[in-house]
């Protein structure tokens, strides 16, 4: 099946720059001025900002894509409560993939700190760590935001460590560079709640995961290969129905940190107890490769069928355990399958063309089948409405009175899963939403009590 795969898959890639393929077509590109937006501790009322949200531009040549972004989501960033001053900022970026990424036969290469892929919103991914290791001589952590220089031996997991400083998206910001380490999905629509950060502010993200359809192609790694939300086809040719896609990393069973998974005796980390559970450092895991297609390799993908790529590509996946919570390596590592060819650049510095999302033709969020809901339903102070996939364009929604009467309008944008309407000052009784895009338009009914 690998062979065949990759067969496949060299013909989808070789075609790419001409077909205009994927990893040209998958990007957030902003065409109506969305702005970022803040939240600051203790007030749920987000504050616009004028930095431009999503990706500006897509251009492309034979080889390369370049996607110029802010690095900003149109979702709101923050507060986040561990102390962190930075805000999500301008990145004023340019980033630089393969349209061809090929495998790396010899020694793979370790992701590091920094961007280690983009969503296709132009947000940038990280890896596990957050510079933070276990110095032996002090018996205490050092280096990232700690300061200080660690062993590097023993290295902190920042999807463990910084929950406290995330916010409701799973992100935050490393000097303004505004980042997720694990799927961009909000906490409080995970089937258990780790952080109550979502209590006050909107449980908004990339997308929200759903175990009924594949999950969306949500960004490119560093060696220009997808990376998935979630749940794909149970087996690699695309047959199996749909399920959970697992990482293949398992706790070891430690209670001291002396030696490594492959028996290599190292300098040693604090014991395993309350204050350092398992888990709290990246070398707590083992790669054990799982009994069925539908665990991922060391890298945390596999070879398999997509509905971007039907041919067959390399994947990775965003790792999550059966109650939604992130589950390590997270997206892409501890190494890449590929060569890591993708970078951050200043300019472009070959003749490309610009891509253009209006003659391409926006591909419609399927509003019959995209699971949206209105809650609390009946309200009487707000409602909001949230959709259940990717949202690739604003979507209008409009609150009318039983005789047809405009009462509100607001936009569900492209790139964010939540808005509200506010209803408290409105009489009670029956009220109709009528939720429309490019491809059409449904209503749903609301309850009003007073």
């Amino acid at each position: 099946m690998k062979k065949t795969l990759l067969s496949l898959s060299a013909v989808v890639f070789g075609t790419a720059s001409i077909a205009q393929g994927p990893a040209i077509t998958s990007w957030m590109i902003n065409t109506t001025g969305i702005t970022g937006q803040h939240y600051v501790s203790g007030n749920s009322t987000p504050i616009a900002e004028t930095v431009l949200a999503n990706v500006e531009t897509v251009q492309y040549s034979s080889n390369w894509v370049y996607i110029t972004t802010s690095g900003v989501p149109a979702y709101v960033t923050g507060p986040f409560l561990d102390g962190n001053p930075s805000l999500a900022s301008d990145q004023n970026a340019i980033f630089k993939f393969p349209l061809n990424p090929s495998e790396n036969t010899g020694t793979p290469t370790a992701t590091t700190m920094g961007n280690i892929g983009v969503f296709i919103n132009g947000v940038a991914l990280f890896d596990y760590r957050d510079g933070v290791s276990w110095k032996n001589s002090t018996s205490s952590l050092a280096g990232g935001p700690l300061g200080g220089t660690g062993d590097n031996i023993w290295n902190r997991d920042a999807v463990v460590a910084e929950m406290s400083g995330f916010d409701c998206s799973k992100g935050h910001p490393a000097m303004g560079n505004y980042h997720h380490h694990q799927n961009p999905s909000a906490y409080d629509l995970d089937l258990a709640v780790l952080s109550n950060i979502c209590t006050l502010y909107d449980a908004d993200g990339l997308y929200m995961l759903d175990s009924t359809v594949h999950s969306p192609l949500i960004g490119y790694a560093y060696d220009g290969f997808p990376i998935y939300g979630a749940y794909g086809y149970a087996n690699a040719d695309g047959t199996g129905g749909i399920t959970r896609i697992k990482s293949s990393y398992e706790l070891r069973n430690i209670t001291v940190r002396t030696i490594y998974a492959d028996g290599t005796d190292v300098t040693d980390g604090p014991a395993v107890s309350s204050t350092y559970p398992l888990g709290y450092f990246r070398e707590d895991y083992e790669y054990v490769a799982g009994p069925t297609a539908d665990y991922l390799d060391e890298h945390n993908g596999r070879f398999c069928v997509t509905p971007e790529y039907p041919g067959g590509t390399y994947a990775y996946f965003c790792t999550v355990d059966a109650e939604w919570n992130s589950a390590y390596p997270y997206a892409v590592g501890p190494t890449f399958y590929g060569n890591k060819t993708a970078a951050k650049v200043t300019s472009i510095s070959e003749a490309v063309t610009t891509y253009d999302p209006s003659a391409a033709g926006i591909v419609s969020t399927d509003l019959q089948n995209a699971n949206i809901e209105l809650y609390p339903n009946p309200s009487n102070e707000f409602v909001a409405i949230q959709i259940g996939s990717l949202n690739n364009e604003n979507i209008s929604l409009d609150l009318y009175n039983l005789q047809g009467k405009l009462i509100q309008s607001t936009t569900l944008y492209q790139g964010t899963t939540i808005a509200y309407f506010d209803v408290r000052t409105l009489y009670s009784g029956e009220y109709v939403v009528r939720i429309s895009n490019s491809g059409g338009s449904i209503t749903k009914k609301i309850l009003v009590t007073k």
